[in-house]
C-alpha cells in the first residue's frame, strides 16, 4: 500500500509539476504569514471565475462537435499548410486582445490541434502551439483585458485608454512581427491537406464522446447544432464579464445551470489543476509583499530597473503574480507594464498561458495516432519551447529597454 501511494503521489507530480511547484512555495510564505483575514484580498476571483467558465465551456462545444466542424472549415478555406497554420496563429492574437490570451488559448489549441489532424499535418502540431502561445501572450497585451495582468494593472495605476495603448504599441508590433517571421520561414509553402488520413487519426469524434457517459436524469437533450448555440451565448456572456458589463457571478452562475441541464461532463473535465494553480500563486504573491526583508529588497530592486526586474521575475513566479506584487513597490508603471507582458515569454512558468499551451499539446499527443515519436516527445517540445521563447524574451528586452 505505501508503495503504491508513493507511486501514485509521484505520477501525479509528474502530470502537474507546475501546480506543485507552486503549492510548495505557497506553502512556504503561510510559515512566515500566517493565515488572516488579509487573505481573502488576494485573490482575483474574477480571473478565476471567467477562466473556469472559459475551460467548462470549450470542453462542451469539443464534445458537441464545434471544433470538428470548425477544423473541416479552416481546411476547405486555407489550402495549405503555412496559410492554414497563420490564420490560426493571427485568430488566436486577434481573440487574445478580447478574451485574455489564457482564454483565447483554452479556445483556439483544440481547434488547431483538430484542424491539423484532419489535414494530415500533426508534424506541425508542435511549431503551431509554440507559435499560438506566444501570439497569445504577446497579442494580448496590447488591450486592458487582453492578459490578466493588464487588468490589474490598469485598474492599479488608474491608466487612460490612450496612455496604454500608447506604452504597449512598440512590444506589440515587435512581437508580432517576430511571430509572422518564424510562420513564414518555418513552415514550407503549398503543402497541400490529406483529409482522409487526417480524418482517421482524429480519434475522438462528438459521437464517441457522446456516448462515453451516460446522461443525468434531469438532462435536457438539444441537437448539436443548437447545443453549441447554447454554448456560444454562454461565452458571450463570459466575455461581457471581461469586459465589465456584467458582474462575474452572474456568468458563471448561468454556465453551471447550462452545463448541469446540457453536458455535466464539461464540467467535470476542467483544468482545476489550472485553477489551483493560480490560487497558490496568489497565495505566493500575497505573502510575499507582506515580508519586511522581501519588501526591502523588491524596493530596491525596482529602482534599480523595473523593466528587468519585472522581466526576472515573471520567469520564476510568473507574469501574472510578478505584476501583484512589484506593484506595490513600483514608481515607473510604464515599465511595470512592459516588463510583465514581455516576461511573459521565456521559461515555461513565465506565464500561465504557457502552462496553458503545455497542457494541451500533451492532451493533443495522446489523442493523435498520426505524430511521430519524435514530434510528440515532450522533451523536444520543452526544447523548441524554450528556443523560441528565450529568443522573443531578448530581442524584446533589447527593443524596449533604452524607452525605459
Amino acid at each position: 500500500m505505501p508503495k503504491r501511494v508513493i507511486a501514485s503521489a509521484v505520477g501525479f507530480v509528474r502530470a502537474n509539476t507546475v501546480l506543485a511547484v507552486s503549492f510548495v512555495c505557497a506553502a512556504v510564505t503561510v510559515a512566515f504569514v500566517p493565515p488572516d483575514a488579509q487573505y481573502a484580498g488576494y485573490f482575483d476571483w474574477k480571473t478565476l471565475a471567467c477562466l473556469f467558465s472559459i475551460l467548462t465551456l470549450v470542453e462542451a462545444l469539443r464534445n458537441a462537435g464545434a471544433f470538428q466542424s470548425a477544423a473541416r472549415s479552416f481546411v476547405r478555406r486555407f489550402h495549405g499548410c503555412r496559410s492554414t497554420i497563420l490564420a490560426l496563429v493571427a485568430s488566436t492574437a486577434v481573440i487574445s486582445m478580447f478574451a485574455t490570451n489564457d482564454m483565447a488559448l483554452v479556445m483556439m489549441l483544440p481547434l488547431s490541434a483538430i484542424t491539423l489532424g484532419v489535414a494530415g499535418w500533426e508534424n506541425r502540431l508542435r511549431f503551431t502551439f509554440i507559435m499560438q502561445g506566444l501570439a497569445a501572450n504577446l497579442g494580448g497585451m496590447i488591450m486592458p483585458f487582453g492578459n490578466p495582468q493588464n487588468l490589474y494593472l490598469f485598474e492599479y495605476f488608474d491608466f487612460g485608454l490612450g496612455e496604454f495603448l500608447a506604452t504597449m504599441a512598440l512590444p506589440f508590433a515587435a512581437s508580432m512581427l517576430l511571430v509572422f517571421v518564424c510562420v513564414m520561414v518555418k513552415l514550407p509553402h503549398g503543402v497541400k491537406p490529406r483529409p482522409a488520413k487526417g480524418a482517421q487519426r482524429t480519434r475522438r469524434s462528438a459521437d464517441v464522446l457522446a456516448r462515453e457517459q451516460d446522461p443525468l436524469p434531469f438532462h435536457v437533450n438539444l441537437a448539436p447544432k443548437k447545443r453549441i448555440a447554447v454554448y456560444l451565448v454562454l461565452l458571450a456572456l463570459v466575455l461581457a464579464a471581461v469586459f465589465r458589463i456584467l458582474p462575474f457571478w452572474l456568468p458563471l452562475m448561468c454556465v453551471l445551470v447550462g452545463l448541469l441541464l446540457l453536458d455535466d461532463r464539461a464540467l467535470k473535465a476542467a483544468d482545476f489543476g489550472l485553477l489551483l494553480t493560480f490560487v497558490c500563486f496568489f497565495v505566493f504573491a500575497g505573502n510575499m509583499a507582506r515580508i519586511p526583508a522581501i519588501e526591502a529588497l523588491l524596493t530596491g530592486m525596482m529602482e534599480c530597473s523595473t523593466l528587468l526586474t519585472s522581466v526576472a521575475f515573471s520567469q520564476v513566479i510568473s507574469n501574472v503574480p510578478a505584476a501583484i506584487l512589484l506593484a506595490q513597490f513600483c514608481q515607473s508603471p510604464h515599465a511595470l507594464l512592459i516588463g510583465v507582458n514581455v516576461g511573459g515569454a521565456g521559461t515555461l512558468v513565465a506565464s500561465l498561458a504557457s502552462l496553458i499551451t503545455f497542457g494541451q499539446f500533451r492532451r493533443a499527443r495522446s489523442e493523435s495516432s498520426g505524430m511521430s515519436a519524435k514530434d510528440r516527445s515532450t522533451m523536444g517540445f520543452l526544447r523548441s519551447f524554450m528556443l523560441y521563447n528565450i529568443l522573443f524574451l531578448a530581442v524584446l528586452v533589447l527593443i524596449c529597454l533604452p524607452f525605459t
